[in-house]
């Protein structure tokens, strides 16, 4: 019994995994939308949206990863279902569309909404 529980919550998330692979528009974008370092999206009020280019350096558990640019570091979120299927090194330059998120007595976080692999 365990093993057919097993299988059958294999195939559940073989199916999900699939159903979660979706494009989008690759282009140009509205020109109110920026590209800005990691030191001046942090000077940004909380909801703002922000656009960065630098690499994700190391994870730091519970769907929260370093990401640095030029200028400094922050704390990013990416939750698990954003990733779809695609991995990613601290190698890799990323292009990241995200929300600030300040909280009180918390760094401030960029809840990542959109990344791509430049």
């Amino acid at each position: 019994m365990k093993k057919l529980m097993i299988i059958i919550f294999s195939a559940f998330i073989g199916i999900n995994a699939g159903y979660a692979q979706f494009g989008g528009f690759s282009g140009p974008r509205a020109p109110s939308v920026k590209t800005m370092t990691v030191s001046e999206a942090l000077k940004m009020r909380d909801d703002s949206i922000v656009v960065l280019n630098g690499h994700i350096i190391n994870s730091l558990g519970d769907e929260k990863y370093l990401f640095r640019d030029a200028t400094g570091d922050v704390i990013i979120e990416i939750d698990n279902d954003e990733w779809h299927g695609v991995n990613v090194t601290p190698e890799d330059l990323l292009e990241i569309v995200g929300k600030i998120d300040k909280e009180f007595f918390e760094a401030t976080k960029i809840d990542v909404k959109s990344f791509t692999i430049k």
